[in-house]
């Protein structure tokens, strides 16, 4: 079946499901729940408004919530999870994976999580309490802890009779891990080597023993750079005296692409990337007014630099109709150079070494595309309003922002990510205000000199 196809059947699926809730069949809303993967049930969950949401969620299998929970997004997995009964959620959580286990916790508020902590047994607790003591957005975080090891003194005929004992391998499983007696990582053997490697020599014989390995603090965006470089299908991960703690697959750097270009686009607009879409209109107003109330106040620092100018323009109403021409250039060069360094800073491009090249060379852009602009501009406004004066000021203006935004477009990002400040979710609105204050005060500064 093709992907087409098999979108447009999970579709007609759900929209089944919510014809037959909507009849109040729920017998049979229940069981072709059960018929549905779990991917396809949290679709559904994420797509359904709370009140049908939390009907679904009732009439789903309760072995089968643990799934839908890991496929869930942020918001709606806490929505519901904050519905449950610890004991119940405990029961959800038991045989979920260390990197699922560890991003649902995190995401909870701390009294919800104490709760369901203290509900869980000694065993659980203490694999969830190691899984949340590596920093979110890492390597140990995102790791998955079901490795299969090996002594580098083994027999191949002995490793695959142990494999065949086990009957069953972790997921995505395509090597195995070679430690010594400590646990620390000496090699790594692939299932491919392992099947055709003569069963009378010894695991040291056919393994790697210089393995790539990722350190469990390494960030996960360099964990994807670094997965996307050498195309790796799984990775160990060590701690600091080498020890293996985990590994990390292809799957979950899968997630983490996903992840990071939901969060840059949902940024740009000043939204959590993990909003849900159906949220009480409450929740979202409250979200949404944050940044809109940073915005408002940047909006009146621009107004503000336009009133220090008012007897200008009450005496030149040409410069009110132009006024908007400088701003609004400068905040388009200066949003793709923005947009450049911070996709240049998430492949892993732009660094230290390499910082103030680039801001030379965007300001060096800023001053060529400020000359063409500034003599069409200029052209444009002589020709039309018959002013060579005034088609001089407002290109001198022009210049003068066309600088200003690739400069500030290269050096934000740049001090933002040093401050632990986000770039892709302020840089815009921090990047507007100084386009709009700097173009406004050039073309209105200048008009001010040079033409009354």
């Amino acid at each position: 079946m093709s992907e087409t196809a098999e979108l447009s059947n999970t579709q007609a699926r759900l929209e089944s499901i919510g014809r037959s809730l909507n009849a109040g069949a729920f017998v049979r809303v229940r069981k072709m729940l059960l018929d549905l993967p779990a991917s396809d049930v949290a679709l559904l969950l994420e797509s359904s408004p709370t009140k049908t949401r939390d009907e679904l969620w009732r009439l789903l299998d309760a072995d089968f919530h643990g799934d839908v929970i890991e496929e869930l997004s942020e918001d709606v997995r806490n929505g519901i999870i904050s519905k449950m009964m610890p004991a119940t959620v405990v029961d959800a959580l038991e045989e979920m994976d260390t990197d699922d286990l560890a991003e649902t916790l995190s995401s909870l508020p701390d009294n919800v999580l104490q709760s369901i902590l203290k509900s869980m047994d000694a065993q659980d607790r203490l694999r969830a309490e190691k899984a949340l003591s590596y920093g979110e957005e890492t390597a140990g975080f995102i790791m998955n802890t079901d490795t299969i090891t090996l002594r580098p003194d083994v027999s191949i005929d002995v490793v695959l009779r142990y494999l065949r004992l086990k009957t069953e391998l972790p997921e995505n499983t395509d090597t195995l891990y070679v430690v010594d007696r400590q646990d620390i990582l000496i090699g790594t053997v692939s299932l491919a080597t392992l099947l055709t490697a003569s069963p009378d020599i010894s695991v040291t014989d056919i393994m790697d023993d210089e393995p790539d390995a990722i350190s469990a603090d390494t960030p996960d965006d360099e964990v994807a750079s670094m997965f996307e470089r050498y195309n790796w299908l799984s990775a160990p991960v060590v701690d600091n005296e080498h020890k293996l703690v985990g590994r990390i697959t292809i799957d979950d750097v899968v997630d983490i692409i996903r992840e990071d270009a939901e969060h840059s686009m949902m940024s740009m607009a000043g939204l959590d990337d993990e909003e849900d879409t159906f949220a009480p209109v409450g929740q979202s107003t409250k979200r949404r007014s944050v940044w809109l109330g940073v915005n408002l106040v940047t909006a009146l620092l621009a107004a503000a630099v336009s009133d220090m100018f008012e007897a200008t323009l009450s005496q030149l109403a040409v410069l009110a109709i132009l006024n908007t021409i400088v701003p609004s250039m400068g905040g388009v060069a200066g949003n793709q150079t923005l947009t450049l360094v911070i996709r240049g800073m998430a492949l892993g491009h732009v660094t230290g070494s390499n910082s103030v090249w680039l801001v030379r060379k965007e300001l060096a852009i800023g001053f060529f595309n400020g000359m063409i602009w500034a003599i069409l501009i200029a052209g444009v406004i002589a020709l039309w309003k018959q002013d060579y004066m005034l088609g001089a000021v407002i290109a001198f203006a022009m210049m003068m922002n066309m600088m200003a935004a690739g400069l500030a477009g290269a050096t934000l990002p740049i001090i933002m990510k040093r401050l632990n400040i986000d770039p892709a979710l302020a840089g815009s609105v921090i990047l507007t205000t100084i386009t709009d204050v700097v173009g406004i005060f050039a073309f209105l500064g200048t008009a001010t000199l040079f033409l009354l």
